[in-house]
């Protein structure tokens, strides 16, 4: 396969990944929204508590979807450090996520419900980013590609002196 075919295909690759990502995080993004809104407006939790709250119920949506289906096709040998890899940079994301609700809500007093809302949207945008990056590199990893080795494997050779040959 030539180079631009390779860049080609690890291109298509990476949409496929991304738009599984969105669809996941997609529904999740609905799970966390509802679970808010619902929490929000049926007890007295505080808005960050209720938005804490709801991350938690999403975190454990998205790692069934991603599991199962985003990363159906990676490494599944290592499920207990996956999942505690998943779980840490989830608490990472979690932190980022209502970091932005918090400063808008108590820093601004930005806490209408709309404000809420929106400020939690936000929070939930830059954790996503945190989120894909960190779990496609450190929680699902991907396999080796089969002949993945080969090529540097008969670079090596090439290089390798012969037997009963002078230099390389």
């Amino acid at each position: 396969m030539s180079e631009r075919g390779a860049l080609r295909a690890r291109l298509g690759r990476l949409v496929r990944e991304v738009a599984k990502f969105g669809a996941v995080g997609g529904a999740g993004l609905l799970v966390n929204l509802l679970v808010f809104n619902l929490v929000r407006h049926t007890t007295g939790l505080p808005v960050v508590r209720a938005s804490v709250l709801a991350t938690v119920v999403a975190i454990a949506f998205n790692y069934v979807g991603f599991r199962h289906f985003t990363y159906r096709d990676r490494d599944k040998s290592r499920r207990t450090k996956e999942l505690t890899l998943f779980l840490a940079f989830s608490a990472a994301g979690l932190v980022i996520e209502n970091g932005v609700l918090y400063t808008a809500t108590y820093g601004f007093g930005w806490d209408t419900p709309l404000q809420s809302n929106v400020f939690k949207f936000l929070g939930i945008g830059i954790g996503t980013l945190f989120r894909f990056w960190s779990y496609r590199t450190w929680v699902f990893r991907a396999l080796p590609q089969a002949g993945a080795v080969a090529p540097g494997e008969s670079f090596l050779d090439e290089q390798r002196p012969q037997p009963g040959r002078v230099g390389g």
